[in-house]
């Protein structure tokens, strides 16, 4: 089984751009809606990306928080290119700045189209206990927020969310 231990959290200024050594441009959607989680009628995520030159199919379980199941698969880009044609709500665009601080790998989304504005970090851990040293552009943590997870903002992109609903100011 796949495990994946992630925290999340609001990115403020400009910082993390010179500490980038890799940008990946991704386009992916879900092929079920926010509502069949939301619901319980449904307990895991599927999702279909395209990132650079590649594609996967991911499955990952509902948990709200850091920790949750995760399977991911290669897939050939051109059936994750019909699969996108298949998906609900909206495709989320973005662009994965890959930033190393304090010995870990910090994938910073600048997300594009509806979700334009909104830039989110993201570090992977071994452990749900694991110490990190937390960069000075990293703002408010949002890992147990479901509205900055991509599954939602395929739904209710960013550019749609009032500003006081925001909690940030770019």
């Amino acid at each position: 089984m796949g495990i994946e231990i992630e925290r999340k959290f609001l990115v403020t200024g400009e910082g993390w751009r010179t500490a980038a050594h890799a940008v990946v441009p991704m386009a992916q959607g879900y092929l079920n809606a926010v509502g069949a989680l939301d619901s319980g009628a449904q307990k895991a995520s599927v999702r279909v990306r395209i990132q650079g030159d590649a594609a996967y199919l991911n499955i990952k379980s509902c948990e709200l928080g850091h920790t949750r199941q995760e399977f991911e698969y290669p897939v050939p880009v051109a059936e994750a290119r019909e699969l996108l044609a298949l998906c609900v709500g909206g495709l989320v665009d973005k662009r994965r700045h890959l930033v190393k601080h304090g010995g870990l790998l910090w994938e910073v989304d600048e997300f594009l189209g509806d979700n334009a504005g909104l830039v989110v970090a993201e570090v992977e851990l071994q452990r749900a206990d694991q110490r990190f040293d937390l960069p000075d552009w990293a703002g408010a943590e949002v890992t147990d927020e479901p509205r900055y997870y991509n599954l939602a903002l395929a739904s209710h992109p960013y550019t749609q969310w009032s500003a006081s609903g925001r909690n940030w100011a770019p």
